[in-house]
């Protein structure tokens, strides 16, 4: 069964036990996808109501961007979990000769790639996110700007998260300029996106002093 066709209570055992996955990477985009909803709710909230008729055009756009965010993090819920098992399975592949150590080391090079592509994705998807909020944030239902607050705390969460399951599976990339890349653009998205937050929780916070 898909992480997200489960219960929630059956998700967090899974989650507590000793199976290694689902783990930190799903729980991150699990956050994402939760911030992103957030949004979705808050423009929901703001569209259609003639008091807020200045802020129609903002929100709208703010849904049509966040639904498809919405559904790539709900989907890497699971792909982060299935790209490590991608990458155990490689793991355990025979090496009893030369030629089947060959084909695990390229079975292994191939599925840390993945392990690390998605996160890595996550990261992209909850920083777009965080911007989107950013726009929402003074131009949407007042009554709703701590969902704003906590949309932007997920999503930190989200941007965060991805990046250690990044760099954990950076040092199995034998491709040393796709490391590096990961490396370079993946420090990038994690400080603009924690400034971002930042920011947007204490103007959130301090609205509603």
């Amino acid at each position: 069964m898909k992480l997200t066709e489960m219960k929630v209570n059956d998700y967090l055992e899974l989650l507590k036990s000793k199976v290694p996955a689902p783990g930190g990477g799903s729980v991150s985009a699990l956050s994402g996808a939760q911030g992103v909803a957030l949004i979705l709710m808050v423009a929901d909230l703001t569209i259609g109501k003639e008091k807020y008729a200045d802020y129609e055009d903002i929100c709208c756009d703010a849904k049509e961007k966040a639904l498809p965010l919405y559904k790539a993090l709900i989907n890497g819920i699971d792909k982060d979990t299935e790209a490590y098992c991608v990458v155990a399975d490689a793991r355990k592949m025979s090496k009893c000769s030369d030629e089947e150590k060959a084909v695990r080391k390229e079975a292994i090079a191939k599925s840390t790639i993945l392990a690390t592509q998605v996160p890595f994705e996550t990261m992209e998807q909850g920083y777009q996110a965080l911007k989107l909020t950013e726009g929402l944030i003074g131009n949407s239902n007042p009554n709703a700007s701590s969902d704003l607050g906590v949309a932007a705390i997920n999503l930190s969460t989200c941007v965060q998260g991805a990046w250690l399951n990044v760099l954990i599976n950076l040092p199995g990339i034998k491709d040393e300029a796709m490391a590096s890349k990961f490396k370079t653009e993946g420090e990038k998205i994690f400080k603009a996106s924690k400034e971002l937050s930042d920011k947007l929780y204490e103007a959130v916070r301090i609205s509603l002093l």
